[in-house]
C-alpha cells in the first residue's frame, strides 16, 4: 500500500537532511545572503523528489500537488517560480544524492551495466520542423527503432538495477564518448555494454583510468558466453523501463538544464524505492 504524503515527505527530508549534515560543505554553496534561508535546501529538494511519488512529468505539477496536499509542512515556502529556480540551482547536489541513495556495497567490485536510451523531444512526424532546444545541443540520433530528435541518456547501473550515474548528451553523440565519464564512480570492476561501445581504444582507456574491464557480446565466444552477457544486460533494460514509468521520457522542459534536473530527480527516488530504503 502506498504510504501517505506526509510520511513520504518525512522520509525524503530525513534522507536529504542527513546527507547535508554529513557533508556540510555541500550546504555552504551560496556566495551571497541569505546564506541560510528560512526555506531550506533540504525542503526544496524534498518537494522535488516527490516527482516520483506523484508520478509527475513536470516540476511545476510536483510543486502544486505538494502545496495542495501538504502545504502546512512548508510554512516558509516560496512561490512556484522561485522554487523551480532554487531546484535548478541545486542540480549538482542532486547528482550527489544519486550516489548517496546507494548502499556502500553497490560501489565495490562487481558487474556494472552500461547502456543509453533516447530522449525524444517530439514524434517523428515533426522532425522536419522541430526547433526545440536546438541551441542546447538537441540533435538527430538513430536507434534500432529509427531516427529521433533530442538527447540520449547513457547510464551506468549495478547488476541489481540501481542507478550509479547518467549523462544527458545530444542525440548524435557516439555511445562510446560518455563511457569514461560514467565509469569515474567505479573503483574497479567489469562493465557490460552493448555492441555500440565495443572498441579496443575504449577498453584500454577504461582499464588504465579506472581498472574497468569493458566487455560486449562481441568479446565473448559465440554460444553460452554471449548468451550470459546478453542475459545479464537485460537488467539495465528493466531499469530503463522502470524509469520510463516515472515519466523520464515525457519532455515538457524548455531548456537543457530544466530537462536534466527533472531527469536526475527521478534517480534518487528510484534507487531509494528499489533498495527498500523508503516505503514508496
Amino acid at each position: 500500500m502506498k504510504q501517505s504524503i506526509t510520511d513520504q515527505l518525512t522520509e525524503y527530508y530525513c534522507f536529504i537532511d542527513d546527507f547535508l549534515n554529513t557533508h556540510p560543505t555541500m550546504a555552504n554553496w551560496r556566495r551571497s545572503n541569505p546564506s541560510a534561508p528560512n526555506f531550506s535546501d533540504a525542503e526544496v529538494l524534498t518537494i522535488a523528489l516527490m516527482q516520483g511519488y506523484f508520478g509527475c512529468a513536470t516540476l511545476k505539477q510536483t510543486y502544486l500537488l505538494s502545496m495542495a496536499n501538504a502545504g502546512s509542512a512548508f510554512p516558509h515556502a516560496c512561490t512556484e517560480k522561485q522554487w523551480i529556480a532554487r531546484a535548478h540551482s541545486l542540480t549538482a547536489l542532486v547528482g550527489r544524492l544519486i550516489l548517496a541513495s546507494l548502499q556502500p556495497e553497490a560501489l565495490t567490485f562487481q558487474l556494472f551495466l552500461m547502456d543509453s536510451k533516447p530522449i525524444p523531444l517530439c514524434p517523428p512526424l515533426r522532425h522536419g520542423r522541430v526547433r526545440s532546444m536546438r541551441e542546447d545541443g538537441a540533435g538527430f540520433g538513430k536507434t534500432k527503432q529509427g531516427w529521433f530528435f533530442g538527447f540520449q541518456l547513457p547510464a551506468l547501473v549495478t547488476r541489481d538495477g540501481l542507478v550509479l550515474g547518467a549523462i544527458l548528451t545530444p542525440g548524435n553523440v557516439n555511445d562510446r564518448d560518455p563511457a569514461p565519464a560514467l565509469t569515474e564512480v567505479m573503483a574497479s570492476g567489469v562493465g557490460l555494454a552493448d555492441l555500440g561501445d565495443r572498441g579496443a581504444a575504449l577498453q584500454t582507456q577504461l582499464w588504465e583510468d579506472s581498472e574497468v574491464l569493458l566487455l560486449t557480446p562481441a568479446d565473448a565466444n559465440p554460444g553460452q558466453a554471449q548468451a550470459l552477457i546478453s542475459s545479464l544486460r537485460e537488467r539495465i533494460e528493466t531499469t530503463f523501463s522502470q524509469l520510463w514509468s516515472l515519466f523520464v521520457d515525457r519532455v515538457y522542459s524548455r531548456s537543457w538544464n530544466g530537462l536534466w534536473t527533472t531527469i536526475k530527480l527521478k534517480m534518487p527516488h528510484f534507487n531509494l524505492a528499489s533498495a527498500g530504503l523508503i516505503s514508496a
